[in-house]
């Protein structure tokens, strides 16, 4: 079991920075696949970044690569998401999710979701 905090939502304006967190527990961390998921209201859910394990290999959504970095540092137990020049269609929850699965785009092969941190981006 895994269990997901996330931290570092807020109000930002576009053009802005912000850098999200999740911290997962347990002991185990650096086996598992980690991936960032956003839904805007009224929106289904969306495919942000996911990276491996280890941290060698990274996936984007196509229209996010280049502005979103995930990084994940194994002896914080911490994934992070770095969104740079921020647009007001980036405003959704983000959620980080592990599976012990390979990296994917799909909700469906994560088994560990956290609760979800807001990010609001103004125009």
């Amino acid at each position: 079991q895994v269990q997901l905090v996330e931290s570092g939502g807020g109000l930002v304006q576009a053009g802005g920075s912000l850098r999200l967190s999740c911290v997962a527990s347990g002991r185990t961390f650096n086996s598992y696949t980690m991936g960032w998921f956003r839904q805007a209201p009224g929106k289904e859910r969306e495919f942000v970044a996911a990276i491996s394990a280890s941290g060698r290999t990274t996936y984007y959504a196509d229209s996010l690569r280049g502005r979103f970095t995930i990084s994940r540092d194994n002896a914080k137990n911490t994934v992070y998401l770095q969104m740079n020049v921020v647009k007001p269609e980036d405003t959704a929850v983000y959620r980080c999710a592990a599976t012990n699965r390979p990296p994917s785009p799909r909700s469906l092969d994560y088994d560990y979701w956290g609760q979800g941190t807001q990010v609001t981006v103004s125009s």
